[in-house]
């Protein structure tokens, strides 16, 4: 079966953005105008074809990235639509990884915000090539050129206009396309979906000159030795040499085309469609996959002709079709009803069927090409991240890294007819979203959530309810607290046990030292002459992760250490795994507890806006919570305060907000790092832990 549209002709892209700054709105513009739907979906009536979960709807935000596929002139656009909510990165992370480029969106009003900060690190993260969209160019406040410079200063991004907008506010009449030197009017008698080109009036014409002069020098700095005389004997390039330059300087992340619009107000989404088509690369301009361990035996060109290699990027639990497996296919074609090979986890796997998605609407397809996002039934043992592939020509691709959660709670069925119902609906859940974990307390004989957010675990237990049929009780919410070192240690430890036949015999030695912030866990084995067997190094290594599990001031797991195994002894006959694992975590347990520990909590960065009035009920509650305040800026009528607080602290303050300012503030947060508890709070956590019986 042919290939319906030519893979020059494919875009895969996103839209990513701070919560709230209408990526789902445009979403649905961009819809209606392609033709894939027929009827414009309002979030704010609970109607978007994209936000199609109930929960989604409900809260009028985007919870899963959803994806779709359309026509635009030709070329074939699968877009996904992600979540602007910091609780739901995941999605943004794992969409970002397989996109081939990104519209990012900005509100006009606010700018460049916390979470446009985070999701646009992460695109640069994975090298994903972006033009932006500045949004709501018809709200009180909005200004375009202050968001491209904002884009520009905090971003580090060369943003370079190719419109520049018709008025603002409610003056915003439409744009001015400075490629062609045309202003456009949109005709909202029919939802902006024709709109007509007119000279640029008069008194624009002096600004349209300037920005236009602008695009062309920067455009000019991007091209070769050709591009650059013309442009110093003329001044102007052509329309072609400037979409042409862009499109290149684009692609290779150094420059970010700038569009404008009010997707609310239907102006502005077709000439940012045009935009994807012209500056966003297709599956075949993105370099060749190359794995590092095998190099050029394991290159993988982005063609039909090549074996097949897909990357598994998000897994969705369907009523009707069971588990669904997105993946992105980099190489190959895949057949309906094939047999694929599981890489990461050595397996062969059944294709049952494929289908490419409309937010939750499936559309069957016989064979998936290079380039191609769908969706895979079948699947039963791939997971986030896991690398499919030809069985004859095995490949390994880069996975996916996600943060670990910051928050946990206590969850156990209402009666007992749920309790089964509750495993397998965890289990499920946990597999759909890897910032999501369940684990077991042994000594509470608790079952444990941990996500990103109060509002994370939230969606979750409503999840339970409405889609599992599983009614839980939930206790009161739990910080992820860490432990770690301030001094070098050392301890040496003797496992011996003697009780009639073979005995049990091990002797470690090992020195601690601490890594500092974000330095993981580090094990360096430094024995030699054969003090300890090489088989046994292993299990002493194991012994300490175990250990670790749990420490010694008040039960949390500990972080940010190198445990060096410096010397030791063995016995011929008693010295086994086991002697050794546990002498490993005895050791580290009293080492540990040598080594002056202390706790460490999530530090979350903090955004609250509310009116001028209200400063001062709101800067002392930021402070009550132990918060510091970094910065405060004016913005409109409105006072922006970026703050640090710790996130024990933070809960309900979404309620304290409102209470303080009559429902008019608003606040974001999402977590920056782990930094220590002072000495006095810690104390009382840990008393707290030990009175819980929680310390193992």
């Amino acid at each position: 079966m042919k290939r319906e549209v030519p893979l020059s002709k494919v875009r895969n892209i996103g839209i990513m953005a701070h919560i709230d700054a209408g990526k789902t709105t445009a979403s649905e513009r961009i819809l209606f105008y392609s033709g894939k739907t027929h009827k414009v979906g309002e979030v704010h009536e609970g109607a978007a074809t994209m936000d199609w979960m109930e929960q989604e709807r409900e809260r009028g935000i985007t919870i899963t990235s959803a994806a779709t596929t359309l026509i635009w002139k030709g070329h074939r656009i699968t877009l996904i639509d992600t979540p602007g909510h910091v609780d739901f990165t995941a999605e943004v992370e794992r969409s970002l990884r397989v996109l081939d480029g990104a519209i990012a969106l900005f509100c006009a009003v606010g700018g460049v915000q916390p979470q446009s900060e985070k999701v646009w690190r992460q695109s640069e993260k994975y090298n994903v090539p972006k033009i932006a969209f500045v949004n709501k160019m018809d709200r009180v406040g909005a200004d375009f050129f202050r968001v491209v410079e904002e884009i520009h200063e905090e971003l580090g991004a060369n943003a370079v206009p190719v419109v520049v907008p018709l008025g603002r506010e409610d003056q915003f009449r439409g744009i001015i396309d400075l490629i062609r030197m045309k202003a456009v009017y949109f005709d909202q008698e029919n939802l902006g979906r024709d709109f007509r080109e007119e000279d640029i009036p008069p008194d624009k014409m002096e600004k349209a000159n300037k920005w236009r002069a602008f695009l062309v020098e920067k455009c000019a700095e991007q091209g070769d030795d050709a591009i650059l005389e013309k442009f110093v004997n003329t001044g102007d390039l052509s329309q072609e040499e400037i979409l042409s330059i862009l499109r290149r300087a684009t692609m290779a992340g150094r420059v970010v085309p700038v569009y404008c619009g009010s997707a609310f107000k239907n102006k502005g989404i077709q000439h940012l469609l045009d935009g994807v088509i012209h500056c966003l690369p297709a599956p075949d301009e993105i370099p060749p996959i190359i794995c590092a361990k095998e190099a050029e035996k394991n290159r993988r060109n982005p063609s039909d002709d090549d074996p097949f290699s897909a990357l598994a990027f998000k897994i969705m639990a369907d009523r009707h079709m069971g588990k669904l497996t997105y993946i992105r296919i980099y190489s190959g074609v895949l057949h309906s009803g094939a047999t694929v090979f599981n890489s990461t986890r050595n397996k062969p796997q059944r294709v049952g069927r494929i289908l490419r998605m409309h937010a939750n609407r499936q559309e069957p397809v016989e064979v998936a090409y290079t380039g191609d996002i769908v969706a895979i039934v079948g699947l039963m043992d791939t997971k986030t991240g896991d690398t499919i592939c030809s069985e004859s020509h095995p490949i390994h691709l880069e996975s996916i890294e996600f943060p670990s959660p910051v928050i946990s709670i206590s969850i156990a069925p209402e009666g007992q007819a749920d309790s089964e119902k509750l495993s397998h609906a965890l289990a499920r859940l946990a597999d759909e979203d890897p910032t999501f974990l369940v684990s077991f307390d042994t000594e509470t004989s608790e079952t444990i959530i941990s996500g990103m957010g109060e509002l994370h675990l939230e969606i979750i237990v409503d999840r339970l309810r409405r889609e599992f049929g599983v009614h839980a009780r939930v206790g009161r919410p739990e910080v992820a607290y860490r432990e770690t070192a301030t001094l070098p240690a050392q301890y040496a430890y003797k496992h011996v046990k003697q009780s009639g036949g073979r005995g049990q015999y091990a002797h470690v030695c090992l020195e601690l030292e601490p890594l500092g912030p974000a330095g993981g866990f580090d094990f360096v084995n430094a024995i030699t002459g054969g003090r300890i067997p090489a088989e046994f190094i292993p299990s002493v290594e194991k012994g300490i992760i175990a250990a670790m599990q749990s420490g010694t001031f008040a039960g949390y797991p500990v972080v940010d250490v190198r445990v060096t195994l410096t010397d030791g002894s063995f016995h011929e006959v008693d010295s086994n795994d086991f002697a050794f694992r546990e002498a490993g975590r005895a050791c580290f347990k009293e080492l540990f507890r040598r080594s002056q520990p202390e706790l460490l909590e999530p530090i979350m960065s903090l955004e609250v806006t509310a009116p001028d009035e209200f400063m001062g009920p709101v800067t002392s509650s930021i402070c009550q919570r132990r918060g510091r305040i970094e910065t405060m800026e004016q913005q409109g009528q409105d006072k922006v305060i970026r703050a640090m607080a710790p996130l024990s602290e933070m809960f309900g303050y979404s309620n304290t907000l409102r209470t303080l300012t009559q429902g008019r503030g608003n606040f974001t947060m999402h977590f920056e790092r782990y930094e220590a508890v002072p000495f006095a709070i810690a104390e009382q956590i840990a008393k707290r832990r030990i009175a819980e019986n929680k310390v193992r």
